[in-house]
């Protein structure tokens, strides 16, 4: 696609961004990029800690000169025209004349409210905050085009590059079997010394010389070995279920499996692995997403989080001369691999955002709640126990995560991130799946939109 063709007719429009949740991680890498931006503003920045944003501000290379940090909405309205506004509560964003809000806190509580309340004044919502996406996103979807306003996952996240990567794949007629990503870390061997390492630093130069014996790909037999010597390294990651989640949503793609199958695999071996089973692969059914976690070498670059579609081969002919170019092509010859190998964070959302802002691109109104992430206690759970949403993946510590079909749902599953913050009014035994019905959710706003999503 040609962005600056697509962009020519903007007619002097210009972005005026708000970001709430910046200064660390996602958000302080969309902060530097939209520096750069010239059809982008930074309007407004909504941080639990004014201070700490205008330092952030200054060490990115914006003039300080130019930031106000207003306290109540007089003090929003006497700011200049081309001012940077720091609010501490997020409800002020949208006084702040935006265009568009970025939504990236990770709390449900507050992207919910804060989703909807832009939405309603016809302001543009680009949602990074997956778990809210999770329970809501087809209401959210709605809400938007009623509001003649756009909902959009964000490119640089691994959902919306893998939304635009099937939707591509669409388009030109191809037939998925199945899509995916990566998962978040590595598994690095390195065959000179027989030492392995995982990225996420829990593994560092451990000898493990007999992983040579299952290097090379030689069917799922490689899958079982390689997850006998590296499987207790590996769990399942609630953030990727979630983030498959809202693939599956927004596509009507449905999960491989409860757990996802998460093969240790490297990418020219993914059109033998993720393929039904009758030729040779995992899959018990097609039209699903999965989830692996890569395997490379010390002088092979990484995979990054990246995105992946297998594809059939139509046309036989076809395939062996992209082959021939060096595209992944399956041992049978009936299946391919298409990959991304990146997914670069807010360095890449300012695409998703001008879409929206000046071309009205974005909103799903075909969204639905295709799937549910379900939470199953780990243990026995007491009535009144506390769900609380923590840690780097953002997890409930006793809960395991489960990605389900809708369709094949008997029980009023809760959604995973609806729980947080609510307490349990009946025991769970262990291994069974929290319902509606064993918390208070009374009240609870992104409950009825959930609610809401699900009558779609």
């Amino acid at each position: 696609m040609d962005y600056t063709n697509l962009f020519a007719g903007a007619a002097g429009k210009k972005s005026r961004v708000g970001v709430i949740g910046a200064t660390r991680g996602y958000g302080y890498t969309l902060l530097a990029q939209i520096l750069h931006v010239e059809l982008m503003e930074l309007r407004a920045v909504c941080s639990r800690h004014p201070e700490e944003c205008v330092d952030v501000l200054k060490e990115i290379g914006y003039d300080t000169d130019k930031v106000a940090v207003c306290e109540n909405v007089e003090q929003i309205r006497a700011a200049a025209e081309d001012a940077i506004i720091i609010v501490a509560d997020y409800r002020m964003v949208m006084d702040c004349g935006v265009t568009g809000i970025v939504e990236c806190t990770g709390n449900t509580a507050v992207s919910c409210d804060a989703a909807v309340t832009a939405l309603k004044k016809g302001i543009n919502v680009y949602m990074v905050s997956k778990e809210t996406d999770s329970v809501c996103g087809p209401a959210l979807h709605q809400l938007a085009a009623k509001n003649h306003a756009v909902y959009a996952l964000v490119n640089g996240d691994q959902p919306r590059n893998l939304v635009d990567l099937i939707s591509w794949a669409k388009v030109l007629g191809l037939e998925i079997i199945a899509a995916g990503k990566s998962s978040e870390y590595d598994f690095v061997w390195d065959r000179e010394t027989g030492k392995l390492s995982y990225t996420d630093g829990s593994v560092e130069g451990e000898d493990m010389p007999e992983l040579l014996g299952c290097w090379r790909y030689a069917g799922v037999q490689t899958l079982e070995e390689r997850k006998n010597l590296l499987g207790k390294y590996t769990e399942v990651v609630c953030a990727d279920l979630c983030e498959m989640n809202l693939v599956s949503n927004v596509t009507g793609l449905v999960p491989a499996a409860a757990s996802l199958d998460y093969p240790i695999a490297k990418p020219s071996e993914l059109a033998d692995i993720f393929i039904p089973e009758e030729d040779g692969g995992i899959l018990k059914k097609t039209g699903v997403v999965d989830v692996f976690h890569n395997l490379r070498g010390t002088d092979e670059a990484s995979f990054a989080g990246g995105e992946y579609i297998i594809v059939k081969c139509e046309n036989e002919k076809m395939w062996e001369l992209l082959e021939g170019k060096g595209h992944v092509i399956g041992r049978n010859r009936k299946y391919a691999c298409i990959y991304w190998p990146y997914h670069l964070m807010g360095l890449e959302s300012p695409i998703t955002i001008l879409l929206g802002d000046l071309l009205g691109i974005g909103t799903r109104a075909d969204c639905r709640q295709v799937s549910v992430l379900s939470g199953v206690a780990r243990e026995d759970l007491k009535a009144g126990t506390e769900f609380k949403v923590e840690g780097h993946h953002h997890e409930i510590v006793c809960l395991e995560p489960e990605l389900l079909e809708t369709g094949k749902i008997q029980q009023k599953l809760a959604p995973y991130y609806l729980l947080g913050g609510t307490k349990l009014v009946r025991d769970v035994k262990k291994g069974q799946p929290v319902t509606i019905e064993d918390v208070d959710l009374t009240g609870l706003a992104i409950y009825e939109l959930y609610v809401q999503g699900l009558s779609l």
